[in-house]
């Protein structure tokens, strides 16, 4: 990739790097989690420096190692004790602001697609309309977690559509990457991801705001839950009291 001009790969890794600082606020500042995250990406840079992953013939792809663990990880802390104990922990006012790095995200892609290393369908110009989960994501994050102008059913809907649009260009993107399963984008494939810093696209940009979408709605239902019960409790309490 020795064409591609020096900003690219530079917003590719402060795009990441950002997206860490987020997890990182959300997380109240764990420095565990943060090293964590340092190793994941290290090791991912390792790899995919050595051309690993540029080997698309092989069954299974290669390029699952860097979806599968974060995955993995994820369905660890939602069917875990442990795990969903963590979830509720989490702050998710910087989990709805780490969403404004998917802004810089489409940016990479349109700037890779002009590159030709992703096909023109990835970007907001194609297929992709996940920029507008960017440019909203500002707007959320003031208004209904700062402001609290926004109501609960407001943001669950907002999280549900963006997750949507994540799964659309996560599926365009799958379906377009140089292995046995590709369907489309054949006369210029997705390769951008086999290389890094790129890499650290799927392997951690991409679950990060999965994860943070599926926290936010777990919060936002539970909290309705608890308003319920509490309202429960509360017109109980009432009804003995008025028959005492």
């Amino acid at each position: 990739m020795e064409n591609l001009p020096l900003y690219i790969i530079t917003c590719a890794g402060a795009t990441t790097f950002l997206t860490v600082f987020f997890f990182y606020k959300a997380a109240a500042g764990s420095k565990i989690l943060l090293l964590i995250c340092m190793a994941w990406l290290g090791i991912q840079a390792a790899i995919s420096l050595t051309g690993f992953y540029t080997v698309t013939h092989v069954m299974p792809p290669r390029f699952i190692l860097t979806i599968l663990p974060p995955f993995i990880a994820i369905a660890a802390c939602f069917f875990t004790k442990s795990g969903r104990s963590f979830l509720d922990r989490l702050n998710v006012k910087w989990l709805s602001l780490l969403h404004v790095v998917r802004l810089p995200v489409e940016m990479l892609l349109l700037w890779l697609a002009i590159h030709t290393y992703v096909p023109q369908l990835m970007t907001f110009e194609g297929r992709n309309p996940d920029i507008l989960s960017g440019i909203t994501a500002p707007f959320i994050f003031y208004f209904g977690y700062v402001r609290k102008n926004i109501n609960r059913k407001l943001l669950i809907t907002w999280n549900l559509v963006c997750l949507a649009l994540l799964c659309n260009i996560v599926i365009n993107a799958i379906l377009a990457a140089p292995s046995p399963f590709q369907q489309f984008a054949f006369d210029q494939p997705n390769i951008a991801v086999l290389y890094f810093p790129f890499v650290w696209l799927p392997c951690f940009i991409v679950p990060l705001v999965l994860f943070s979408h599926l926290v936010s709605i777990r919060q936002l239902i539970s909290q309705k839950h608890m308003t319920r019960t509490s309202s429960d409790r509360s017109g109980a309490a009432t009804v003995y009291a008025a028959s005492h």
